[in-house]
């Protein structure tokens, strides 16, 4: 997978706080690829948008 890509997931309470995974230019994530803490992260943030953080945005750039 490219990742000249980054899925943002934004905290609704507190604005340093966010989950950055990449992901393709569609917002697609290879969860395959992740190491199992971010794949549990992933889920968790995926499960609570709108109640602890946004929908998530692409954004172009690596995750490092």
């Amino acid at each position: 997978m490219n990742d000249s890509y980054k899925l943002r997931f934004r905290s609704l309470f507190d604005p340093g706080r966010a989950y950055v995974f990449p992901c393709d230019a569609a917002g697609r994530v290879d969860m395959d690829a992740l190491s199992e803490r971010a794949r549990a992260n992933y889920l968790y943030a995926r499960a609570v948008i709108g109640r602890e953080f946004t929908a998530p945005d692409v954004q172009p750039g690596s995750v490092h």
